[in-house]
Parts: structure tokens; sequence; C-alpha cells
């Protein structure tokens, strides 16, 4: 998908969508665009309430990333996600 964020373009793949500390975001890994954080590649967190101009793009990924740490993002409740692993606190 690609999508604003803070008024700078992202490319990414969307891996899980939840609420953490009654906020709802997006966590994705950023595969191009422009970042604030230094380098436009690895894995991002997005609030939605920041994110303007999404789109689906054409192109697929092929599912689950690992993240270095082992595990993603502790959510308050897991929404939806693209690990096999879901659950409500994190994965």
């Amino acid at each position: 998908m690609s999508f604003d964020l803070d008024g700078l373009p992202r490319i990414g793949e969307p891996h899980d969508y939840g609420v953490s500390n009654g906020v709802h975001q997006l966590f994705f890994y950023q595969l191009g665009g422009k970042s604030s954080s230094g380098a436009p590649i690895g894995w991002r967190t997005a609030v939605l309430s920041k994110v303007s101009a999404m789109k689906l793009l054409e192109r697929q990924f092929a599912g689950p990333r690992p993240a270095p740490s082992g595990r993603h993002k502790r959510w308050d409740k897991l929404i939806a996600s693209v690990s096999s692993r879901e659950s409500e606190d994190g994965h």
C-alpha cells in the first residue's frame, strides 16, 4: 500500500492493525518512500489519524515478515493481522 504519514510518502506492507494505548495504529514494514527518522526501510508504526492518501497497490507481498526481536508489537486490541498467530496481546 502507499500512503502519506506526517506529510511524507510511504510504501509498505501492512502487517497488523490494532489499538495500543487507546490509539488506532498500523504496524507495517516500510519498503520505500521517505522517513523523518532515518532510513526509509524497516518496521514502522503509523498512528491512523496521521495517515492520508492511502491506496492499495497492485503488487502483493508474501505475508508475515519476521521481526528482529522475534515479536512485532504489543496491542491492547489486535483487529487484523497477516500473522497466522493472532492474539490479543501481540505476537
